[in-house]
């Protein structure tokens, strides 16, 4: 039996009861509609980075998209009337050789998103993002399987609700999407593929974060070539534990735990002069301002490494206080009880809950 532990990045879950692996949409739409039809429960995943599993498992089908190619599974068409180009890549393919790609083919706009884990399906359902970019700003349409109304449909950008590391089909796992319905752990949008529209060139977008800006030795708002933002994102994806390397506990994460939290004007001015306050971003309240989570648990007393005991198998990353990583041989029980601690002790020191980002499958903090 398949152990989601084998699946995931956190590298903690307990078994499968089936594990269904398509190869084609058809196979995809198939392994969903038929699930759904005998009252299976569904999980949907990729490269299980963003996943945090229970240790009893998960007692339903998980659907583990095996379109993975980068060239076989993208279908390329040039815009040239306007020095564009549209792609579209299947859900299953690692959004890191998307991104790679995009460099080498010269496709602008996704350069500042190297080195995050998983699978491209996946990017829209966050709208991940990353040194001041998120993916919301190239994707064109996103192809799903409506579990719902038992179809496919393709919904332009603008009907995906993207916000802070969300969208609609995000909402639809916690019941905030138009229906009302919850949709749990897999969303009612099933992604089939994604479609980005970039322009071609060497020269980046322009670059938002400072951190980057400053290892690019550029002005932010300034603009460098797309493969130098490429090596430096990297690199300073490296130097935090954020890009997988099986031999380097630190990256035995989901990645950033929780998302930075979107606060009201007033809460913001509850904080120390020298918290981070950034633009609240896509779909935030007005007069909203979002704060930084790793500032607020270093500052609530969690240092890098800290550890719910002194031996600890579950702690924080040695490099990077917002991931909460596997030293190896942790349980799902070992990561949340670290969870639970960092959680309450930065709603002791600040009242500002912390919320997790990633997909919790027979798991809550």
């Amino acid at each position: 039996m398949t152990r989601l532990a084998d699946l995931t990045t956190l590298r903690v879950g307990g078994p499968a009861s089936e594990l269904v692996e398509p190869t084609t949409d058809a196979d995809l739409i198939a392994a969903v509609r038929d699930a759904d039809a005998a009252g299976i429960p569904v999980l949907v995943i990729g490269g299980g980075s963003n996943l945090v599993v229970g240790d009893e498992g998960f007692d339903g089908v998980v659907i583990r998209d095996a379109r993975r190619d980068i060239e076989r599974d993208v279908a390329i068409q040039d815009d040239g009337f306007c020095g564009g180009v549209s792609v579209t890549v299947a859900a299953g393919v690692p959004w890191d050789d998307v991104v790679a790609r995009a460099v080498r083919d010269e496709w602008v706009g996704l350069e500042a998103l190297s080195g995050i884990p998983g699978s491209t399906g996946a990017t829209p359902v966050q709208n991940v993002g990353a040194y001041g970019s998120e993916v919301a700003e190239t994707i064109a349409s996103v192809r799903t399987w409506d579990r719902l109304e038992s179809r496919v449909r393709t919904l332009p950008a603008i009907d995906c609700g993207f916000g802070y590391r969300d969208s609609l089909f995000k909402r639809s796992q916690r019941g905030a999407a138009s229906d009302g319905a919850v949709w749990s752990p897999t969303p009612r949008f099933v992604v089939i593929d994604v479609t980005f529209q970039m322009r071609y060139g060497t020269r980046s977008a322009p670059v938002k974060y400072a951190q980057l800006a400053q290892a690019l030795d550029v002005q932010v708002g300034g603009t460098a070539s797309t493969a130098a933002v490429r090596d430096a994102v990297l690199e300073l994806r490296r130097s935090k534990g954020m890009v997988l390397d099986v031999t380097d506990h630190d990256t035995w994460s989901a990645g950033s735990f929780f998302t930075n939290p979107v606060v009201a004007a007033d809460v913001a001015a509850s904080l120390p002069d020298d918290a981070p306050r950034y633009p609240a971003g896509l779909g935030a309240p007005e007069g909203a301002i979002k704060t930084s989570a790793a500032w607020l648990i270093e500052h609530a007393g969690f240092g890098r490494g800290y550890g719910v005991t002194a031996d600890a198998v579950a702690t924080l990353s040695t490099r990077h206080t917002l991931a909460l990583t596997n030293r190896g041989g942790a349980t799902a029980a070992d990561v949340l009880a670290l969870a639970r601690a960092v959680r309450g002790g930065v709603r002791a020191a600040f009242g500002i809950e912390l919320v997790p980002e990633p997909v919790m499958v027979a798991a809550e903090i």
